[in-house]
């Protein structure tokens, strides 16, 4: 693996960087947010280990500014404060897993190798389909800069549309994504809240976005 190492205690980037290379991997070190950014933007990386603690720039917004500049290598955070809503932050900042200080350098080092499986797959965490905007982690929703209310189901619905721009999704799909086993599979409640979106995010803005594709399901513009 090549590995960006982003953390600004200089002796434990060190121990960082000596580990992997003792291991066969490749590792560069970013003393700040800043170097973090340009040198994940000059270069391909397996991985990113990425201090929360960082001069300048926290580890939550360098991990998002790496999402929202198009970087999807896996990212692990690490921090000296282990409360929940840290490691809440960091993984709705688009961190893929997350480690308190002190750790086990092996467990560093399993956990990079599971992510290293997956791949450095695009998963946005603000999805953005021409200008409708969806947050998951803060439930916001926004078009062209207006803010959009949704209930939780409409909020549930939307969110699949937009994980899946262009693709048509059956009823059948949609109700195994947003309804439980409770509802009936000849239900119509699917129509129903794509008529409730539609009246939300489409109409006021003068938009047909939201596409029936007749005899198949339904399907959200690439472009929005």
């Amino acid at each position: 693996m090549r590995v960006l190492v982003v953390e600004d205690e200089v002796k434990l980037a060190g121990l960082l960087r000596r580990g992997l290379a003792e291991e066969g991997h490749a590792a560069d070190v970013a003393g700040s947010g800043d170097d973090a950014l340009w040198m994940a933007a000059a270069a391909e990386y397996d991985a990113i280990v990425l201090d929360v603690m960082l001069p300048g720039a926290d580890g939550f917004q360098v991990c998002r500014r790496l999402r929202e500049n198009g970087v999807w290598a896996p990212v692990v955070m690490l921090t000296a404060r282990d409360a929940v809503e840290d490691r809440v932050a960091g993984l709705d900042a688009g961190a893929d897993d997350y480690l308190a200080k002190p750790f086990s350098f092996a467990e560093l080092l399993a956990r990079l190798r599971a992510l290293a499986r997956r791949g450095a797959v695009e998963r946005p965490a603000v999805l953005e389909v021409g200008d409708l905007r969806l947050d998951p982690a803060t439930h916001h929703v926004s078009r062209a800069g207006r803010e959009i209310r949704l209930s939780a189901k409409e909020f549930s619905l939307l969110e699949t549309f937009m994980r899946r721009p262009g693709q048509v999704l059956s009823r059948h799909q949609l109700l195994e994504r947003g309804w439980d086993y409770g509802y009936e599979r000849r239900s119509n409640v699917v129509d129903v809240y794509v008529r409730y979106l539609r009246d939300k995010i489409d109409r006021p803005f003068g938009r047909d976005s939201l596409e029936t594709v007749r005899g198949a399901g339904y399907r959200l513009r690439e472009d929005g």
